[in-house]
């Protein structure tokens, strides 16, 4: 049977919505009053080491488009996007979007790339971030702007949007037959990795050559970094035992410092992740069974291996605790993947076009990452952490973000889909002004959908951009075949 869940968006008052927080058997708090800067904990500043001021608790995380030239050079909708970015009013931008090291290593064709030919463009692309910010909000308090750098791994498709060229580090007993790869597919070698380890200290480089302040060196959503991290039957020096697993981030980080003295570096972790889902004969999402030989699930870093579904964080609090280690100030959690469990990482109430209907309330995918969050969070109290997995809160977001950081669950409040429709979030709730509903985010997965079938990314129902473009045509023809 399917399961039935109350849309957020219906819950209107607090009494409600803690009812119904009640009847799910979750504990999600939040305040029944907002309160504006100067005294808010959204308006509050957070500091570096070094004295540099991150003036308030909200962060834009990465936010891809598709929408780059086959160069890796920005395009005008790129723009358009970085701009909105700065007109947030969010002081911490991390990275930006994604942007890969390598033309292999790109997750589609279209994704930017920092190269030597593109570095003015992508310098121009975080001025004209600033620019938008300096005129809505001045030139003091300048929010503290990263680009993440990545390589796009198992999900490479460098050529054709709709074509994988995976590069993999281990044979996955269930990836492997999820994506269509042989037993014979190469796996890559340690020679390769350490041709690649040189890439990211380059790109590094250039990141700093032209004014960005940090560099996030992607561990998150089965990308390459976060790949090493579940290595556990490869053998030799990035495979194997934690130490191993762990020589990729070390290796990079270490030339980083080496070549790039002053650059900040932070990681966007996939803090647990869980076995892939499949959409069963009602198109509920199932959990996909495996088990070794010792009835164990070994491939989920942060998982428990031996109730797969459920997360064990031991692993991840060594990992943070090497990033302590490596001075790595900033850490920026998320969860599982949006290729095989998308529901864990970004909880929604409409699945994209490539997925399934939730098997959970979205609101417990929520909650899960809140806690999650909270756990290490309280375990790793000089690490600045920015949480995910709020935009399903939808008006509820403001009362549940002022709760969590002023109650020292986490650091900043990521927002990535939500600023697609309403960028000027984080400044109307810093500034008390009463949130624009028409154009808050109510979590339809277009801007997932669009993208699984070749088109740019973007918000199609409230962004009047992409709601009369000719791909809002073609994704409705998509989305309803019948009516095409």
């Amino acid at each position: 049977m399917t399961p039935i869940y109350t849309q957020i968006g219906r819950l209107k008052t607090a009494e409600e919505m803690r009812a119904y927080i009640d009847h799910l058997g979750i504990d999600l708090r939040f305040d029944d009053e907002l309160v504006p800067a100067p005294d808010g904990p959204l308006a509050q500043p957070c500091f570096l080491a070094d004295g540099r001021k991150i003036a308030n608790r909200f962060c834009i995380h990465p936010m891809e488009g598709w929408d780059g030239t086959t160069d890796g050079l920005p395009s005008e909708l790129t723009l358009r996007r970085w701009q909105k970015f700065g007109r947030s009013g969010a002081k911490l931008i991390w990275g930006g979007e994604a942007t890969a090291v390598r033309p292999d290593g790109r997750a589609n064709p279209n994704q930017l790339m920092i190269l030597d030919s593109t570095m003015r463009a992508l310098e121009n692309l975080r001025l004209a971030l600033m620019a938008e910010h300096q005129a809505h909000y001045g030139h003091a308090d300048e929010p503290l702007v990263g680009l993440q750098l990545t390589h796009s791994g198992r999900f490479c498709r460098p050529n054709e949007k709709k074509r994988l060229e995976p590069v993999i580090l281990y044979h996955h007993p269930v990836l492997d037959t999820l994506f269509g790869l042989p037993p014979d597919y190469p796996v890559s070698t340690d020679a390769q990795i350490d041709d690649l380890i040189g890439d990211y200290v380059l790109a590094a480089r250039r990141a700093q050559a032209i004014g960005f302040e940090f560099v996030d060196v992607k561990h998150c959503h089965s990308y390459l970094g976060h790949e090493f991290l579940s290595a556990v039957d490869r053998p030799g020096p990035y495979g194997g035992s934690f130490q191993n697993r762990t020589r990729f981030l070390r290796e990079i980080v270490a030339g980083i410092r080496r070549d790039c003295p002053g650059l900040r570096i932070g990681v966007r972790l996939s803090l647990f992740d869980f076995p892939p889902f499949r959409a069963g004969e009602d198109g509920v999402g199932r959990l996909v069974e495996y088990r070794n030989a010792n009835g164990l699930y070994l491939y989920a870093f942060g998982g428990d291996p031996r109730h797969p579904g459920q997360y064990l964080l031991d692993e991840p609090c060594r990992f943070l605790s090497l990033l302590q280690e490596l001075g790595v100030e900033l850490v920026n959690l998320s969860a599982a993947s949006p290729y095989y469990n998308p529901h864990v990482t970004r909880p929604a109430y409409f699945p994209p076009s490539d997925g399934y209907l939730p098997p959970e309330d979205p609101l417990v995918g929520v909650a899960r990452q809140i806690h999650a969050a909270a756990q290490v969070k309280a375990s790793f109290p000089d690490l600045l952490m920015v949480g995910s997995g709020y935009s399903y809160l939808q008006d509820w977001l403001p009362y549940v973000a002022q709760y969590t950081v002023g109650a020292g669950m986490i650091d900043f409040v990521g927002l990535g889909r939500m600023v697609l429709s309403y960028e000027e979030m984080p400044a109307d709730v810093v500034h008390g002004r009463e949130l624009q509903r028409k154009r808050v985010c109510r979590t339809f997965s277009d801007c997932t959908t669009a993208p699984r079938n070749g088109l740019v990314s973007g918000c199609y129902p409230l962004d009047e951009q992409y709601k009369h473009s000719a791909e809002h045509e073609h994704l409705k023809a998509v989305k309803n075949p019948r009516k095409a």
